[in-house]
């Protein structure tokens, strides 16, 4: 029997061609994209789900709040904390401490081979390896890491550094990592690679106990409760049946105990924990992270598309259901029961839903290429994972139900001797079929309207933030990172020889971009009478030729700082003061750090950082030690790739053990509204798609209903209506129901874009404009589909329509 409903099924399909196709086209597109979402939630949900107790496992976070300039979360703690964490804390089994570093280059001495720098060397105690146990190749877990300069590495780095040796042969080998100073660690354990997927990205692990002198503690910024830095990573273990919450309660007394000398400071610091799959989608090490609030609105537009599809399918079948009334007429007549019946339209429609599934499939691989660069690192899908398994068998027999159900029982309800007759089950005058058709046209048209008007008005905020002037000239700039700590003679070699080229208009050395992600904050006092204003501002370090180099305008005084006790300010900062003029600010002293220092210039307010921000008060100093970036300013007319290729090489020249990639100034500066990019441009694949969806079924729908309205249409012009009365007769019906879309569309489109443009310091007006013309777009693609459907019908002879009547 059941051979017999897909082989009925397959010739239904295969005689009502176009009817198939739009069906097979619209939800291949939505199953494509469920799919496809599918994996990248799945995927992003997957890191670290193989440790033993994993959901005992945190990581302590700390919590900044500076008051009315906001609260600012940290992966990181202090230092001290991790000291007492196990003794104060009640509920903790283990604790493990981590300090990260950042582009430590790696040297082996009895070679004397340079491996260059890697993200992957941290500090760690032998409390990581029990709250992360792996397997050990050979050293003693229990030991190897609790002498100084001790190291356990990976496979990874065991086949890296030596090739070809065997993991018991490596013990007792020294390796040399450069970071603030050159640490030589001998290693004591080899351990195995993971095989999982994890955000443990480590491969070299120095014994923490080789940060021990007071000179190297403070240096690393563990000696005092008030410095926070996110290379500080404290990971605990839970005792079992002890929840989160006791544990982020029993921080109180531990600050108030320990902070409490710090209250006076302007700030409050709490500490909470974070689970240990949450740690994927918040600061990780590998800078790969997945935000929460993408992974969720990719789910929602990947349901909206789904519905769209579904709803397709309903419309169209429940539209056609009435050409099918005489096949239900005589199947019923001849003894059919209607639960056959139901089971031979969802046969049916299981049958649509599997072919929508295998072409789906070939549209993955597409939209993969399409969106690879929005798709998290190291993205595969595995078509015969378990997941996927129960995907194809699970999600088609879903749709099948919830798509082909009311066509279903429409069809099936169908009385046989008013179906063999040709006659409506509802001959009054509301149809449920009709008004749940219009309902599901307007939702269609509704989505498209709303996908329309935000891709618009996307576009319109990012394009006039990216034409907005900077105050500072980005054009024809280039730049690059520096060693970590470098030698400041070393980087002043290096500055000099880039001013030697023709090609350079002049280099700067900084410890940042002029404009950059990167925020450095603090305060400062200025005088006012006999008392102090403090002023919270943000901070940059520069040399002397950063200003020129970065086109910056002076308004006042000298812009060569090259002491330490030398400063330069930018107008908000001389605003904010309450100086009446720049020059009124000039050679006042201020406090900063701790010391006096003296206002040498003033420069022009500029961005330096994103619109979404506006401009801080800005305080410029001088301190070479701690410079990380080289900016060069490019002469006119210069052949730029030439010019790349000859300042690397010059960079190479004085460090020859280091990798350089030097980039425009402008490039980074796109960087800043990337997320905001991608957004937009997943939208506007979405929108694309709804509107694909959306014409499919309108223009299914209107040619089944306008070949249904043949009959009146041939009447009415042999009673003399003309072409346009018949056109906006047929059309009036969709006006309207474009109307209705656009007003349902309006309200979502514009709560959620005025939450999104509030986010910008710098932002368009909402444009209301294009919200019409959005419901004009839509209005006239309608028009068109239905308007070319009632043309070919208003040609039709009437004498060939009419003559059976």
């Amino acid at each position: 029997m059941l051979k017999n409903y897909f082989k009925i099924a397959f010739r239904n399909l295969r005689r009502n061609k176009l009817r198939t196709v739009i069906h097979i086209l619209g939800l291949s597109i939505g199953v494509a994209i469920c799919f496809l979402i599918f994996n990248v939630v799945t995927h992003s949900y997957s890191f670290d789900k193989f440790h033993p107790d994993k959901e005992r496992i945190y990581r302590i976070n700390t919590l900044t709040d500076w008051g009315d300039e906001g609260s600012f979360p940290n992966s990181g703690t202090p230092g001290p904390l991790g000291e007492i964490i196990g003794e104060e804390v009640p509920g903790i089994q283990e604790k493990g401490r981590l300090y990260t570093m950042e582009q430590t280059l790696v040297a082996l001495p009895s070679s004397g081979k340079v491996f260059g720098r890697s993200d992957k060397v941290t500090f760690a105690d032998k409390g990581f390896f029990k709250i992360f146990p792996r397997e050990w190749l050979a050293g003693n877990p229990e030991t190897a890491l609790l002498q100084p300069e001790s190291l356990v590495i990976t496979e990874e780095s065991l086949h890296k550094y030596f090739p070809g040796s065997e993991a018991s042969d490596v013990l007792g080998q020294e390796l040399m990592f450069a970071d603030s100073d050159s640490i030589y660690a001998k290693v004591t354990g080899v351990v195995a690679d993971y095989r999982e997927k994890t955000d443990l990205i480590f491969t070299d692990f120095i014994s923490y106990s080789t940060i021990r002198t007071e000179e190297q503690i403070e240096w690393y910024g563990l000696h005092d409760w008030t410095s926070v830095n996110s290379s500080s990573q404290l990971f605990v273990k839970l005792v079992q049946g002890v929840s989160q919450k006791s544990v982020d309660e029993a921080f109180k007394p531990l600050i108030a105990k320990n902070m409490e000398a710090k209250a006076d400071s302007g700030y409050g610091t709490s500490f909470f924990t974070e689970p240990l799959s949450e740690m994927h989608f918040g600061e990780n090490y590998s800078y790969d992270n997945v935000s929460k609030v993408f992974l969720n609105g990719l789910i929602l537009i990947g349901l909206i598309i789904l519905v769209l599809a579904v709803l397709n399918f309903v419309n169209l079948e429940t539209a056609q259901a009435i050409s099918r009334s005489k096949e239900v007429g005589i199947r019923k007549t001849i003894g059919g029961t209607r639960r056959q019946l139901i089971t031979q339209f969802l046969a049916e429609t299981l049958l649509i839903v599997l072919f929508s599934t295998i072409l789906a499939m070939v549209f993955v691989e597409g939209i993969k290429v399409l969106f690879e660069d929005y798709l998290p690192k190291n993205f595969n899908i595995d078509y015969f994972s378990i997941y996927n398994i129960l995907f194809y068998v699970g999600f088609p027999v879903l749709i099948s139900m919830i798509a082909g159900i009311y066509p279903a029982l429409i069809l099936s309800n169908y009385d046989p001797q008013r179906a063999l007759k040709g006659e409506l089950i509802n001959s009054g005058r509301f149809s449920v079929g009709v008004f749940l058709r219009k309902n599901l046209t307007v939702i269609q048209l509704s989505s498209s309207i709303a996908f329309i008007i935000l891709v618009s008005v996307l576009n319109y905020q990012l394009k006039y933030v990216t034409s907005q002037p900077l105050g500072f000239d980005k054009e024809a700039v280039m730049y690059a990172s520096l060693p970590f700590m470098s030698d400041p003679d070393k980087m002043l070699q290096l500055q000099d020889r880039f001013n030697q080229e023709t090609m350079v208009q002049s280099a700067s050395l900084s410890g940042s971009l002029v404009s950059s992600t990167s925020l450095w904050t603090s305060d400062a006092k200025v005088p006012v009478d006999t008392t102090e204003k403090e002023i919270y501002i943000q901070v940059m370090n520069v040399d002397s030729a950063f200003v020129r180099v970065n086109g910056i305008p002076l308004i006042a005084g000298s812009d060569g700082i090259d002491r330490k006790d030398e400063l330069l300010v930018n107008e908000q900062f001389v605003k904010e003061a309450g100086f009446t003029s720049a020059e009124d600010a000039l050679g006042v002293e201020i406090g900063y750090s701790g010391e006096q220092r003296k206002i040498i210039g003033v420069v022009a307010d500029f961005h330096s950082r994103t619109l979404r921000e506006g401009i801080r008060p800005l305080l410029f100093t001088y301190n070479p030690k701690f410079f990380q970036t080289v900016n060069v300013k490019l002469n006119s007319d210069q052949n730029l790739a030439a010019a790349k290729e000859k300042l690397e090489k010059i960079y190479l020249s004085v460090y020859p053990y280091e990798s350089v990639s030097f980039n425009f100034l402008d490039t980074q500066l796109d960087r800043f509204y990337q997320e905001d990019v991608k957004i937009k441009n997943v939208l506007g694949f979405a929108c694309a798609l709804a509107i694909l969806i959306s014409c499919l079924g309108l223009f299914g729908l209107s040619s089944f209903t306008i070949a249904q309205r043949t009959k009146e249409i041939s009447i009415r012009k042999v009673l003399g209506a003309t072409l346009q009365q018949i056109l906006f007769l047929i059309s009036k019906e969709y006006m309207i129901l474009v109307g209705v879309s656009f007003l349902i569309a309006v309200f979502p489109a514009y709560y959620f874009l005025n939450d999104w443009l509030n986010g910008f310091n710098t932002r368009v007006e909402m444009p209301y404009l294009i919200f019409a013309a959005a419901g004009l777009g839509v209005m006239a693609i309608c028009l068109l589909i239905v308007g070319i459907h009632s043309y070919v019908a208003s040609q039709t002879n009437p004498a060939k329509v009419l003559k059976s009547e």
